[in-house]
């Protein structure tokens, strides 16, 4: 997936929309900041999510940090093989990185995201 057609959360998540299913995972900018990670905790199918909640936590030798909804649904899918092969987010992570599919319901939250563009111009601000 080329990242200029994705939405980005503020806290680093990205998201790729299509017929009411979000693809969901974590920016390269984020991974970069991690640097080498070593664990991740994953939800469930089934879970359900809320715009801004926790669902899973990635561990790197720096740090421990949450990963974020950035809409609100059902958990439809979860790449597990991603937790055996977190390597896969430094070299793909907006397409074999992919970390959850979520089913979208309610106020989904994407008229909230920000664009490759504005991420970025966030991202450069806060470095």
């Amino acid at each position: 997936m080329n990242p200029e057609n994705l939405l980005f959360a503020d806290t680093h998540e990205w998201a790729a929309v299509e017929d009411g299913v979000a693809t969901i995972g974590i920016s390269a900018n984020a991974v970069e900041a991690l640097t080498d990670l070593v664990y991740m905790e994953l939800p469930s199918v089934g879970d359900l999510v809320d715009v801004g909640q926790a669902f899973g936590e990635v561990e790197s030798v720096k740090a421990t940090s949450e990963m974020y909804s950035p809409v609100a649904g059902e958990i439809v899918e979860v790449n597990s093989s991603i937790v055996d092969s977190l390597e896969t987010l430094n070299t793909d992570p907006y397409e074999a990185g992919w970390i959850i599919k979520v089913k979208m319901n309610g106020d989904t939250g994407v008229d909230k995201l920000l664009s490759y563009t504005d991420y970025q111009k966030q991202c450069d601000e806060a470095s």
